[in-house]
């Protein structure tokens, strides 16, 4: 009797019934023993998780800067009606977009001040200790 390497039933099996899933014991203390325990072959290697390096994450606050400028630019070009603004006694005219992109620089170097007012101040404390 030949075997029959297709999941068919053979002819002295019953209807509905097909060979087992899972192999002998024997079979499995022999596949068991090519592994290395970590259900991988000796030979092969499990595929590394990618690593986050310093060049990664250069490149993605790179790229989310650019996608940040682009929207930047987008809203001063949409902004160019002219506005009156004074400052301290000064007057002048000024687009709408770079006037409001001004003020949120502004903001932006006030908060960096307190911010490194703040880290000097924790680092003088660190080294009284």
């Amino acid at each position: 009797m030949t075997q029959n390497p297709s999941p068919e039933p053979q002819a002295q099996d019953t209807p509905g019934t097909y060979p087992p899933a899972t192999p002998p014991a024997s079979e499995g203390a022999v596949a068991s023993a090519r592994t290395n325990g970590t259900g991988t072959a000796s030979g092969t290697r499990k595929p590394a998780e990618p690593r986050v390096t310093r060049a990664s994450m250069i490149w993605v606050a790179v790229a989310t800067a650019l996608v940040v400028l682009v929207l930047l630019i987008v809203f001063i070009l949409q902004n160019q009606e002219a506005v009156q603004v004074k400052f301290f006694g000064l007057e002048g005219t000024v687009a709408l977009g770079v006037a409001l992109f001004i003020a949120a620089v502004a903001g932006g170097v006030l908060v960096a001040v307190a911010g490194a007012a703040r880290i000097l101040q924790l680092r003088a404390a660190a080294k009284r200790r």
